[in-house]
Order: C-alpha cells, then sequence, then structure tokens
C-alpha cells in the first residue's frame, strides 16, 4: 500500500505497513469480546422468537401432538413496556434534557444587581451647593444651568466608582436597580442550543428504538455526540441545486448486536474499549470518503479488495432462516479505547508533546480488510467514549440488563404448552373414537370411516361390530392452568394484563378505585425502568453534549458552570395531578402569611409546564414582572376615576350582575327600627352592636 498522510487535528497519521498491526489488534480484541457474549446472544435470540412467536430447534414435538400454536404473549407484554416508556419520556413533548445553572455558580454569580443612588442621598450631595458654604469654589460670568451641572458632574468625579465595582450578589433592592442573571440566562441558552442539536438529529426517534431494544433485549445503546456533515438542500438564484453542507452533533441508536463492549466491565464506566460493527454498501463506503480524517487511498483499496461480510450465527434466525450465503456488504469495525502509545506511534499516529508521557492513548480506529481507514485521537475533552447504554432491569454482575421477554421465559413456555393441549384435547373430544369387531365383519374390509361408509356383516354373527366412543374433554382445566401462568406473567414483568386491554379482570380490578391502585402499582416497575434511563442514558447524553458545546461551540453566551438534568421520571406523575396540586399551593398561597414562603415565578413556571405550555413564552421574568405589574396599576388608577356608564347596551339597567338574566327591581332596604329590618342596630358612636348576647 502506498504511503498516504492524514492531517488529523494538527496530527500526522502515516499509513503503512506498520498500521497492520494494529488493525490486527482490533480485529483480536473483536473477536475476544464475540467469543465471551455468545451466552448473551443466545439469550438475546430466545426473546427475539418468544417476541415473534417462533419455536426454536430445542423444542420438540411428539407424534401426538397436531397443535404446534404460540401464543405471543411476550410480544403484547414488550409493546405495552414499550408503549409506557415512550409515554413517560414524551410526555412533556420534548426531548426529556434540561440545564439549569448550579447552586453555587463558579465563575459567574447566580445574579448580580446594580443598585443607584437611593433618593436620600442624592438629596445630600445636591443640597452641598457649589460656590457657597465656604466652599472656595468660584462661579463663573454668564453660567448656564449646563455648566453648573458640567462642573458639579466633574466636581464629583473622584467619588465616582466603575459600575462594575458596584455589582453586587442577589436581586435589587430597589425598582429601578439593574438586575442581571448571567448563569440563568446562559443555561436557557444552552438547553435551547442542546434541544435543536437533538431535533436537528431526530433523537427522539433514536430513542424510541432504544427503548424498544431495552424492554425485548434487556439493554439499549445510544450513540453521541459525534460529529456529522449534513447536506441541507438548497438551490441558489438560478434554481440548480447547491446543497449547504454543515458539521453537527449527531445522535443514533446502535443495535444491541453489533454492539461489543469490553467483556470486563459491568457498565460503560469500567470500559476500556468498544467495538462498533457496521454493515455497508458499496456506496456507504465510498461516501466515508466525505466524512472528516478518512484515509481515501485506503478506503479504495478495500473496495478493491471487494466485500467481506458474512453473517453471524445468530442472523439466520433474525433474518427468517434465509439461506446462508454471503452478503455483498463491507464488515468495519469502529474501535474506541485505550491502546499502548508505542502501538500507536508504530502504526504512524503522531503523539502530541503533551501526551508524549502517557503509556496509553485513547484513539478511535475504523477497520477493514485489515487496513485502517481512519485513525486519530479521541478529541472529545474530557476524553469519552461516545455511547451509552441503559439496562431495562439492572443486573449488577454483567453489562446487559435482563429484558421483559427475559423475565417471562418460562410462563410463556407453559402458556404455549397447555394452549397446545387444550386444542389437541378439544380436537379430540369432538370426535367419536371408534371400536371394530372384526370377527364380525366380512373380512377383507377397508376399516376406514367417512360419511356413508357401508360395512358388510359375517352372516348370523352374534353382537354390535362397531362402537363409538366419547374422549373426555378437559380443555377448561389447561385453559385454567394457561390463565394462571398468565398471572404468573403479569407478577414477573409488572406489566399487568389490563394495561394492554385486556378484560375480564377481576377482584379488586373491577372497581374504579381498584383498577386506579392496580395502575399505580403498575407504575412502580416502569418508574425504575425509566429511572434508569435518567441515570445510565438521558444523564451522560446530556452531559456529552454539554462537553460538545463547552469545547466546541464558540459563543460564550451558551456557556458558564452549569449542569445536566435528566427528566424522564418527572413526567411519571401525571400532568393533570402535577397541575391540581401547583393549583392547590397557588390557593395557599393567596394567605398573607404564608405568601412570603412561595417562589411564585417557579410555582408558575412548573404550572406552565405541567400544562405542557412553553414557560418562556408565556411566563414574565422578574423585570417584565415589574413593568406590567406598573402598568396595571396605572391602568386602575385610571379606571377608578372612571363612573360606570347607564344603559349599556346588553346590559339590562335592572339587573346588578350585569349578566341581563331577568328583571329584577332594586327596591328599598327597610332602615333600622323599621319593621322588616333584620340587621344590627345603628349603635350611637362609642357603643358596642348588640348581638343579642352572643359576643
Amino acid at each position: 500500500m502506498a504511503e498516504q498522510e492524514d492531517n488529523v487535528e494538527g496530527f500526522m497519521v502515516e499509513s503503512d505497513s506498520d498500521s497492520e498491526y494494529l488493525a490486527g489488534y482490533v480485529q483480536k480484541k473483536f473477536e475476544d469480546v464475540e467469543s465471551s457474549r455468545r451466552d448473551e446472544e443466545e439469550r438475546w435470540l430466545d426473546a427475539y422468537r418468544q417476541y415473534r412467536g417462533l419455536y426454536g430447534p430445542e423444542t420438540q414435538f411428539t407424534s401426538t401432538e397436531k397443535s404446534q400454536v404460540f401464543i405471543k404473549v411476550t410480544k403484547t407484554k414488550v409493546l405495552a413496556a414499550y408503549g409506557q416508556i415512550t409515554d413517560v419520556l414524551f410526555a412533556g413533548q420534548r426531548f426529556p434534557i434540561g440545564i439549569e445553572p448550579t447552586r453555587i455558580p463558579e465563575g459567574v454569580e447566580e445574579a448580580v444587581h446594580f443598585d443607584p443612588k437611593a433618593p436620600e442621598e442624592l438629596i445630600d450631595e445636591l443640597s452641598k451647593t457649589y460656590g457657597f458654604e465656604g466652599d472656595g469654589r468660584q462661579i463663573p460670568a454668564g453660567a448656564t444651568e449646563d455648566t453648573m451641572r458640567d462642573l458639579y458632574v466633574g466636581y464629583m468625579k473622584d467619588d465616582l466608582e466603575p459600575i462594575e465595582e458596584k455589582l453586587k450578589p442577589g436581586y435589587g433592592k430597589t425598582s429601578t436597580s439593574q438586575t442581571i442573571n448571567p448563569a440563568h440566562e446562559a443555561s436557557k441558552k444552552m438547553e435551547k442550543l442542546i434541544l435543536d442539536q437533538l431535533e436537528e438529529s431526530s433523537a427522539s426517534k433514536h430513542l424510541r428504538s432504544t427503548a424498544f431494544e431495552m424492554a425485548l433485549f434487556g439493554t439499549g445503546i445510544l450513540k453521541g455526540p459525534f460529529a456529522l456533515e449534513k447536506e441541507y438542500a438548497n438551490w441558489n438564484d438560478d434554481g440548480e441545486y447547491s446543497p449547504v453542507i454543515k458539521t453537527v452533533p449527531k445522535v443514533e441508536n446502535v443495535s444491541i448486536w453489533n454492539f461489543y463492549p469490553d467483556s470486563d466491565a459491568k457498565n460503560m464506566d469500567e470500559c476500556e474499549y468498544i467495538i462498533q460493527r457496521h454493515r455497508l454498501s458499496h456506496s456507504e463506503l465510498r461516501g466515508l470518503k466525505k466524512r472528516p480524517y478518512f484515509r481515501e487511498d485506503a478506503i479504495d483499496d478495500c473496495i478493491n479488495m471487494g466485500t467481506n461480510y458474512v453473517r453471524k450465527w445468530w442472523e439466520t434466525d433474525l433474518e427468517d432462516y434465509r439461506n446462508s450465503y454471503n452478503v455483498d456488504r463491507f464488515e468495519i469495525l469502529e474501535y474506541w479505547g485505550n491502546i499502548d502509545k508505542d502501538m500507536a506511534e508504530e502504526a504512524g499516529l503522531e503523539v502530541p508533546d503533551e501526551l508524549k508521557d502517557s503509556d496509553t492513548l485513547q484513539i478511535n480506529c475504523w477497520v477493514c480488510h485489515n487496513i485502517i481507514l481512519r485513525l486519530v485521537i479521541n478529541p472529545f475533552t474530557p476524553k469519552r467514549i461516545p455511547y451509552c447504554a441503559s439496562p431495562y432491569e439492572l443486573n449488577p454482575y454483567s453489562f446487559f440488563g435482563v429484558g421483559l421477554a427475559e423475565n417471562m421465559t418460562d410462563t410463556q413456555t407453559l402458556m404455549n404448552g397447555f394452549m397446545r393441549m387444550a386444542v389437541d384435547n378439544a380436537v379430540l373430544s369432538g370426535n367419536l373414537i371408534f371400536e371394530i369387531d372384526e370377527t364380525n365383519l366380512v373380512p377383507g374390509q377397508d376399516l376406514s370411516l367417512y360419511p356413508g361408509k357401508v360395512f358388510r356383516r359375517q352372516g348370523g354373527a352374534p353382537g354390535q361390530a362397531l362402537f363409538g366412543t366419547k374422549y373426555p374433554n378437559v380443555s377448561n382445566e389447561n385453559m385454567m392452568m394457561f390463565d394462571k401462568a398468565r398471572q404468573i406473567a403479569d407478577d414477573a414483568t409488572g406489566i399487568p394484563s389490563f394495561s394492554h386491554g385486556q378484560t375480564g379482570v377481576q377482584g379488586t380490578g373491577r372497581t374504579a378505585a381498584g383498577i386506579s391502585m392496580l395502575m399505580g402499582a403498575a407504575q412502580l416497575s416502569i418508574k425504575s425502568v425509566v429511572k434508569n434511563i435518567d441515570d445510565y442514558l438521558l444523564q451522560p447524553l446530556g452531559e456529552a453534549f454539554y462537553a460538545f458545546n463547552m469545547q466546541f461551540n464558540y459563543d460564550p453566551k451558551v456557556k458558564g458552570d452549569l449542569e445536566v438534568k435528566s427528566r424522564g421520571t418527572e413526567s411519571l406523575m401525571k400532568n393533570e395531578v402535577r397541575s391540581q396540586r401547583l393549583l392547590q399551593l397557588l390557593q395557599i398561597s393567596n394567605n398573607p402569611n404564608l405568601a412570603a414562603f412561595v417562589k411564585m415565578p417557579v410555582v408558575l413556571r412548573e404550572l406552565a409546564k405541567s400544562m405542557d405550555l412553553d414557560a418562556d413564552k408565556l411566563i414574565n421574568d422578574e423585570r417584565e414582572a415589574y413593568i406590567q405589574a406598573e402598568i396595571i396599576k396605572a391602568t386602575g388608577e385610571g379606571m377608578q376615576g372612571q363612573q360606570p356608564q347607564e344603559n349599556v347596551p346588553g346590559i339590562n339597567p335592572q339587573d346588578p350582575s350585569g349578566g341581563g338574566a331577568g328583571n329584577i327591581g332594586v327596591g328599598t332596604a327597610p332602615l333600622p327600627e323599621e319593621q322588616g329590618f333584620s340587621g344590627v342596630p345603628r349603635q350611637t358612636p362609642g357603643t358596642p352592636p348588640d348581638f343579642g348576647g352572643v359576643q
């Protein structure tokens, strides 16, 4: 192979025969981790067969078993769990990640303000009249108000301080104080930026795919963010197609079948390396030339060598038992992880000066046909492998979690067995079983039965030649056992049958309160799953996007001491319930003794979120709220001087309610001491009213 040099973020990568050693190292790591996860692949394949309703080769049917029915309860449970997870994650109609300022931001005040001089202080200063009171200053002839103002300001220049020195932490104490919240403003801009980036990469779609594999196989994988050039449609003034190419952070779902983590690791934090297996067509492989730091000559060499993709043993089942012929595709191994520094240097990677003293380097390497297609130092700071793995049910002793299908493997087998027995029994009991006494029949006759069949008897033979027997029907007992196995499946999965449309719920579930209680209990299992998504997927993904933008985004307005908040579990409480509780809090805050303890802006924002509304668009900030309050105050004072209009169209002048509903006369109320008066008698000044002995 001809030598080639690529510039990788300022570091040179040389392509020579020494790079084959690194390529072989990656290939050997892949083979090791592939063999170590064979047991996991068998579990996933069993789960897939349960989902599809397929019997594995280990299932052997006897000659007496006619029915081979498969009741796909596993599929129903998986889809129900998947639906509940996605409903919770996207209840707020947005990707469940938020950015907030840290409690005590470093390097930037949480809130700073500048208070102007108090009025009494200003009056005191102005009382020092220029040129009088023995100050020794002279008023120039022909001085005007403007010149005197300049003279006075010049006198005060020595006392004036830079405004930066007057910035104080906290909110301003006066209505005219300038309040600045740099951390809060940065958090809003950073959150909007990250949500836009996630929307740009269709992250919601990929998160749903990840949630599905979580429910089915026990683990979901999400990759990102990583830089990718995206093409945007554009036409110039002449009508010619001229696409715009932008580099954007990308997120994508990675199938668990193509994800090979460090075999000795129990989670992503312990992984020394990750290998992703790609299956690319000719055009997709050529398309890698357009991506940064891919070596074009190496890609051409791979294409000339031909395809090398061979199906794995489990792919035959996944692809509905196709013939295991070779596929016209390329197998590419993408390696993220640590390697020895000497090995990297032998492969042609120029190590920067700041890493010369390191024993190991973290790299990204793409290999095909034992040829390195891409070799770069991990560009992320701090160093991280751009993958997130979330378990459905955490297994503390394995990298991979436990899925819903695995939890109901035994019950699915029982349900299939009882259903097959019930079907076979129903077939037998629905037909007669015949006994034939051949001594009473003419020899040599066909003994098969069909409608209109005629048997010839021996002449003078006593007794009956044919006897019909009814086989007992025990299918009800089999169905009872089937229902029992289904109940066990409900307990094993935490997904009750009524949650996915199963009717005929007995006991507690027959009442509305009982169903509510059962639904609350069912949410407990989903809560733990969503919590796993928060901890193992959303939180590290959000932190990765935050670090990505802090490193590669050059807009200082989005930067600050911020923290990521995963918001998957926030939606576990129904929005209606949250809204009701927030409204109750608002009612409580009407108490003057409690109003001072309620953070009203926070309550209003949370109330807007519970109603799936944009709080930033609908809720004023502190400064906007002050201005609006002044407008309302001024408007209210203006309205106080206005008298109500008479004979307003549409309003009955005799209807004090203004609703126009009836012609009720005003009348005259009886005065005190008059007949019909029922109020408190008029008292002379200083005399307490008489309440009839009740004080």
